[in-house]
């Protein structure tokens, strides 16, 4: 009988080796003086910022979703790796928290070295984009759990504040300003809608030409998340920002109440927000209603602050140097907690 090895059961250690050698050199790009350890230790360490007073840890997890999906079909995945740690860090960026490091875990049916090397690669670019450390991860190789070439990714990031700065949004008073940040695109959600809409509602292939746009369509759907944490952390820094809403799944409906206390309500401007025509292109190829495609997608807005009215102008003005797109998309109200998008 011929001897049996993990290797004739679907998992290549060997493979798996490569890996963490290929994805060394886009960790340690990340590391800052605060890593204490490299890849391949059972644990990573990570020494606490000093100057802060009480500093409390934040923490969040997140995935991609069914974006991978259009990675997949498309051989591109070098940019999922950005979404992943976007999803993570602007989440606990709400909070008021400076992200500190980040783990990634992969799991696929098959490893292969060269595609996760590509998604590392984005992975570390989107902690370079948030100063954060790519201190370590898991890739795991299951043959059976997963359709040949497919995968999911997985996130987990660790942020710090200072326990009186901690954002909470309990302070947000009516008449208070919300300003909407400009997204990159579809960011990381909706995308079994999306999915379902171009490729089988449209009919269209991966690599079609978007006449509206001018790209092709897995260029536009692979536009990575916007991460905002270098431009909005300086507000932070000066107590401009009484609430903060990461626009994901749920789109404004279920985002932007989050960060509201009870008895109030958030008034936006729908005309305020300048869209970009991808979310057109969507809502035309299902008929999808005006809340239904606020209900689902960002629209343009990745993130939205609120600030009180007199800090309005200066904070728009730091965004703006900043680099963001930012504008005044509407402001809160005394009501039932909600939204009312006008």
């Amino acid at each position: 009988m011929e001897e049996i090895t993990y290797k004739s059961s679907g998992v290549d250690k060997e493979s798996g080796y490569e890996v963490v050698e290929r994805i060394k050199k886009h960790a340690k790009e990340t590391f800052s003086p605060n890593v204490l350890s490299s890849l391949g230790s059972f644990g990573a360490f990570y020494k606490l910022p000093t100057g802060y007073k009480t500093p409390v840890l934040v923490s969040g997890t997140d995935g991609v979703g069914t974006k991978l999906k259009v990675a997949i079909m498309a051989g591109k995945h070098d940019t999922v790796g950005v979404d992943l740690v976007a999803m993570c860090v602007n989440d606990i960026l709400c909070q008021g928290a400076k992200p500190l490091f980040f783990l990634d875990y992969i799991a696929c049916e098959h490893n292969d070295p060269a595609m996760i090397e590509q998604i590392i690669k984005g992975v570390a670019q989107g902690c370079l984009q948030s100063d954060c450390s790519l201190v370590g991860g898991e890739t795991a190789e299951m043959p059976g759990m997963y359709q040949k070439g497919e995968y999911d990714l997985a996130g987990f990031a660790v942020g710090v504040v200072e326990q009186d700065k901690i954002i909470t949004g309990k302070e947000i008073q009516a008449s208070d300003i919300m300003i909407g940040l400009a997204s990159s695109g579809i960011h990381s959600n909706g995308y079994s809608l999306v999915r379902k809409l171009f490729f089988e509602i449209g009919g269209y292939q991966i690599d079609d030409v978007l006449p509206e746009t001018g790209t092709r369509l897995f260029e536009e759907l692979l536009i990575p998340t916007k991460i905002y944490v270098k431009s909005v952390l300086p507000l932070i820094e000066k107590g401009l920002i009484k609430g903060m809403s990461h626009i994901t799944g749920g789109g404004f409906y279920e985002n932007i109440p989050r960060m509201l206390p009870e008895g109030k309500c958030a008034t936006v401007e729908k005309n305020a927000i300048k869209r970009p025509v991808i979310f057109d292109v969507m809502a035309r190829l299902g008929n999808i209603s005006e809340k239904e495609m606020f209900s689902t997608f960002n629209m343009g807005v990745g993130m939205v602050l609120c600030v009180e009215e007199k800090n309005t102008e200066k904070a728009l003005k730091m965004l703006q140097e900043a680099g963001e797109k930012a504008c005044i998309i509407g402001c809160v109200e005394e009501g039932k907690r909600g939204l009312l998008l006008k």
